[in-house]
């Protein structure tokens, strides 16, 4: 049920009030007037009634008190009573300390209305509930970029894996490049000593035919 009844007074004298329920809460709230210390002390105090708790905020003389629901709890009711007690004092001023009874009752009792309500339906209107929820908004955006933080690490160990692995195939295809231009070249090397000696048995051959022997005395002469 939220905030059911506001009000703003100077000492006793009440400058604007709203009710969004039928009830006594106008008489109980002059009650706890009169028993408010006087002066320009600030305090908050809270005064219980049947299932109903009464809360009360004096800043500077300036009592605003509103009943709430008991499920309420104290947080959101003086919540509203800080921003009750802002707008009213940016609005009226210096005004305030001269105004009579209800002066100031037919606009800010709208302002009373509106804020109820918001208080009373609006999640947000609760700041630490809205810290929360912010806190849980900003921890989902770091908790989501740790995530891409961790996929983009994971590419790129991905990418370091195989920039490792190109770079053992490429030793490994320059040792077997290695290998091969030594075993060609000694397969060169035989093949041309080979040559060689095929060649010079070839002419010793035909050396023989034409010196007469195997001792070339013929050409030797």
């Amino acid at each position: 049920m939220g905030i059911l009844y506001a009000m703003v007074a100077k000492g006793e004298v009440v400058l604007a009030e709203f009710s969004a329920a039928a009830t006594n809460a106008s008489s109980t709230a002059r009650q706890i007037l009169a028993k408010t210390p006087r002066g320009n002390g600030d305090s908050n105090a809270s005064y219980s009634q049947d299932r109903y708790i009464f809360h009360v905020k004096r800043t500077d003389g300036l009592t605003v008190l509103c009943m709430a629901d008991d499920s309420a709890g104290r947080r959101i009711p003086f919540s509203f009573l800080e921003d009750i007690h802002q707008r009213f004092v940016r609005t009226y001023g210096r005004a305030i300390h001269l105004a009579a009874a209800y002066a100031m009752n037919d606009e800010f009792s709208r302002v009373l209305s509106q804020q109820m309500d918001h208080y009373t339906n609006d999640p947000n209107a609760d700041r630490i509930n809205r810290l929360k929820g912010e806190m849980s908004q900003v921890r989902t955006a770091m908790l989501d970029n740790i995530n891409k933080v961790l996929d983009r690490g994971d590419r790129l160990e991905l990418l370091v894996d195989k920039t490792a692995t190109l770079q053992g195939n490429t030793l490994r295809f320059r040792r077997q490049s290695r290998r091969v231009r030594n075993t060609m070249w000694w397969r060169n090397v035989r093949l041309t000593f080979t040559l060689i000696f095929i060649l010079i048995t070839i002419v010793y051959v035909l050396l023989t035919f034409l010196c007469h022997g195997p001792l070339l005395r013929s050409c030797l002469k």
